[in-house]
């Protein structure tokens, strides 16, 4: 029987693998919001039930057997946050508290509903991927506006970090969503601001908020 904490770690495992980085005790520990010692008596749970590997000093990954069960977990919470927000009316920075209490207790059924009743929508509304029932998830990572091109380039917000309430409500007042075109006015350097261009409006973006709005070149 897989625990609803144990899904927690599974997705908190999964997450910080697609960095890209290695993903270490400290790191899922952070994610989960415990101490080191508590993460790595439940990794070793995990490992026994054959749900992830993990190798000393060289991290934690997945099993197909991890994996299927994180991003069953994860397709749950971004369809949970998509009904939210589009359904019932939920602003975008309340849909994640939502959906995190309520994606470990929806039947299939319910998840096969919601989607159907959504149009089998792709992506959360905070530009996240939501995974196929299948279990195949789009993996393409964009760069950070903090990596954005220089000034003159035109881009398009494709996701934004959903871990902080108040920073999606400040990115809302912006006008800061997926799929919203920009073009970059002006970068300070040092990591200063970046002054971006929104239809007729101009705003100014600080080195840490680019970090955590994820865009792409217009095509």
């Amino acid at each position: 029987m897989i625990s609803d904490n144990m899904q927690d770690y599974l997705k908190v495992i999964y997450k910080l693998s697609t960095t890209g980085e290695e993903v270490t005790t400290s790191a899922i520990a952070e994610g989960v919001e415990v101490s080191a010692a508590s993460a790595t008596n439940m990794i070793k749970k995990l490992a026994e039930l054959k749900l992830v590997r993990h190798t000393p000093y060289q991290g934690v990954e997945l099993t197909p057997a991890g994996r299927k069960v994180a991003l069953e977990v994860i397709r749950h919470h971004r369809l949970l946050e998509s009904y939210l927000s589009e359904a019932l009316g939920y602003p975008w920075d309340q849909v994640h508290a939502e959906a995190e209490k309520l994606e470990h207790h929806i039947s299939e059924e319910f998840e096969m509903r919601i989607a159907e009743t959504l149009g089998n929508p792709t992506r959360d509304p905070h530009g996240d991927p939501i995974p196929t029932r299948e279990g195949e998830m789009d993996d393409v990572r964009h760069h950070s506006l903090a990596e954005a091109p220089d000034a003159g380039q035109a881009g398009v917000v494709r996701r934004v970090s959903d871990h902080s309430a108040e920073q999606l409500r400040y990115l809302a007042e912006l006008g800061l969503r997926p799929d919203v075109a920009f073009t970059v006015v002006e970068r300070a350097p040092f990591h200063g601001p970046i002054k971006l261009r929104l239809g007729k409006r101009e705003i100014s973006v600080g080195n840490e908020l680019a970090q955590e709005i994820f865009v792409s070149a217009q095509k």
